[in-house]
């Protein structure tokens, strides 16, 4: 699994590493390696959902700082790219061609490398992305979308705690935070972080505790307690359940 404990350098190549014996493996039975993607209000405890679900059903996990400093860099999405064969190369350039054109996008060239480093990921399968807009840029059909919130003076309470600051400062920085993730979403994507309509679960940890919401997605997704994959998951090993279908 990935860590923020480590360096970008490490993760990259790591990852790299791992995508590439995964290509020259003897082909075996498909298992249902689904995509998440987690989007979050500040102090909901999105973050730690997503450790939780990758530790759960053993996927890659890869934070926003993470996503967000191999977006800056031409360099490491290339390096991602070389992961991909020739039809996942194809495909994902299709997609991101049809998505700029669908959301009447105009993408600087951070965007370009961001959709390039989350497209990879996807291809990939087998993740949790939490934050930079995963959820806007994947196909919808191959990942399960989640939108955690809570009610503001829980998560005030929470940053406060988690970062030993008082409730005064906690309650600054979220209000900050949440502005910057809606303007970025807004910017990029032409659309509202908070629409529900974005996202297969909207789990609300006001009412629901973070064990409780992991066991959620991981029951919508069909996999067992073990991580193992159920006899309709291995006929579909593609399709992720949709709460809006």
């Amino acid at each position: 699994m990935l860590t923020k404990s480590r360096s970008i350098e490490q993760i990259i190549e790591e990852q790299v590493r791992k995508w590439q014996l995964s290509k020259t493996a003897p082909k075996t039975e498909v298992l249902f390696r689904p995509i998440v993607t987690i989007s979050r209000e500040p102090g909901s405890g999105g973050n730690v959902i997503g450790d939780r679900l990758a530790r759960r059903l053993d996927l890659d996990l890869f934070h926003q700082e993470v996503i967000h400093a191999m977006a800056k860099s031409a360099k490491v999405s290339a390096r991602l790219l070389e992961t991909l064969d020739e039809r996942g190369l194809s495909m994902l350039d299709d997609w991101m061609a049809y998505l700029v054109d669908a959301r009447h996008m105009w993408p600087d060239q951070y965007i370009k490398h961001l959709m390039k480093v989350i497209g990879a990921i996807g291809r990939h399968g087998g993740a949790v992305l939490i934050g930079r807009g995963a959820n806007f840029i994947l196909p919808p059909e191959r990942h399960f979308s989640v939108r955690v919130i809570a009610p503001f003076e829980m998560r005030a309470a929470n940053v406060a705690r988690n970062h030993q600051v008082t409730e005064k400062e906690a309650r600054s920085r979220i209000t900050k935070t949440d502005s910057q993730r809606r303007a970025f979403i807004r910017k990029y994507f032409n659309t509202s972080i908070a629409d529900p309509i974005h996202y297969s679960m909207v789990i609300n940890t006001g009412s629901a505790s973070i064990d409780g919401a992991v066991e959620a997605i991981v029951a919508f997704l069909g996999i067992t307690a073990a991580g193992k994959t159920p006899e309709r998951a291995r006929k579909r090993p593609a399709a992720v359940p949709s709460a809006k279908s």
